[in-house]
């Protein structure tokens, strides 16, 4: 095969730096101009960048005819970021795309009297995790020891969000050690990388501590990536259920006072306008096959609806035969509920 026949498609749009070294890439085709009203936000999952999830530049295409435009999100903890990155940072900077959007959009709008634009936001995986920690934790979000100078700012309101094969990184673990040829062998290595993260979290210093990439490998972490202790504590939760980590909010065997404490504290903030929409692939390869998904898709409605919001009954759903990122089957059931959910906002 040649080099060129190896190459992926092209995209046409506009790149736009939203914060210092972040940037966000906004979907537009050379005919259709810049002036489109709403906003799509996508944000991938645990090594995802541009052009990652395969199924985000159809979406775009979808909605080449509405007034939505699609925009893909680069945070610090994008590509091989995520080792060293956290759900609190990542909202944070999710808050200033927004803002950023909102505001370029507003420019482009001839006359003080037109009316405001719409946002959603679209989490692929861990983006799930963003969009639903963005939603339910205080706003803005209590600074920690770990965050090294980030000062969190008020988190700027929504009109969608949409969690797309939101499950979760524990139990997928857990499948991962199940399935292995060598489970007790793979169990002794977990075991080891707990034990040496919660001994030492950080350095002298204060820094993060980078646990060693011989065997995180060993647990199919990506082998080339720094992975911290704190970040790998928070992905693996080893105190859950009873005590789950920030990054532990999709896992089955969560008890439904911590549902409340998430899903069903969305309400609450009132971040989100309008209802949460949930897409689960029905072949997701990183969910177990103990995982009821049905059920669990009814418990994160249930906690939602206790709390106050709003959940997209009609357009939610366990998607036939879809892959984690829905690679191939799936990908239109999935772009029709999408359309659908935003023409309801």
């Amino acid at each position: 095969m040649s080099l060129l026949a190896s190459r992926g498609p092209s995209h046409s749009g506009v790149l736009h730096e939203y914060a210092p070294k972040l940037v966000a890439f906004e979907f537009t085709p050379p005919t259709e101009g810049i002036n489109k009203t709403n906003s799509l936000i996508f944000v991938g999952g645990l090594t995802d960048g541009f052009c990652t999830v395969p199924y985000v530049s159809k979406l775009a295409k979808a909605l080449e005819n509405t007034d939505w435009s699609v925009f893909s999100v680069l945070l610090s903890s994008s590509y091989a970021g995520w080792g060293v990155g956290s759900l609190d940072r990542d909202i944070e900077e999710l808050g200033q795309c927004v803002r950023f959007i909102r505001d370029i959009k507003a420019s482009r709008q001839p006359g003080a009297l037109t009316k405001a634009g719409k946002i959603a936001i679209m989490g692929h995986s861990t983006g799930s995790q963003d969009v639903l920690h963005y939603l339910y934790s205080p706003n803005p979000v209590p600074n920690k020891d770990f965050d090294f100078g980030l000062q969190h700012m008020v988190r700027p309101e929504l009109d969608g969000a949409i969690l797309q094969a939101p499950a979760s990184d524990r139990e997928g673990l857990e499948a991962i050690i199940e399935s292995s040829s060598q489970p007790d062998e793979l169990r002794k290595v977990y075991d080891q990388l707990v034990s040496f993260a919660k001994k030492q979290p950080f350095t002298a210093e204060k820094s993060d501590t980078i646990l060693p990439m011989n065997l995180t490998a060993k647990l199919s972490f990506p082998p080339n990536t720094p992975l911290s202790a704190r970040r790998f504590l928070s992905l693996v939760s080893p105190s859950s259920p009873e005590e789950p980590s920030d990054d532990d909010l999709f896992s089955s065997d969560l008890n439904d006072k911590r549902l409340q404490e998430t899903f069903g504290m969305v309400g609450t903030r009132g971040i989100i306008k309008s209802k949460l929409l949930c897409l689960y692939s029905g072949e997701d390869e990183y969910c177990p096959h103990w995982v009821d998904k049905e059920l669990l898709l009814r418990r994160w409605q249930q906690a939602t609806e206790a709390g106050g919001a709003k959940w997209d009954a009609e357009n939610s759903a366990v998607i036939p035969g879809a892959s984690h990122n829905v690679h191939d089957e799936g990908q239109q059931d999935l772009i029709d509920r999408v359309l659908r959910y935003l023409q309801t906002l």
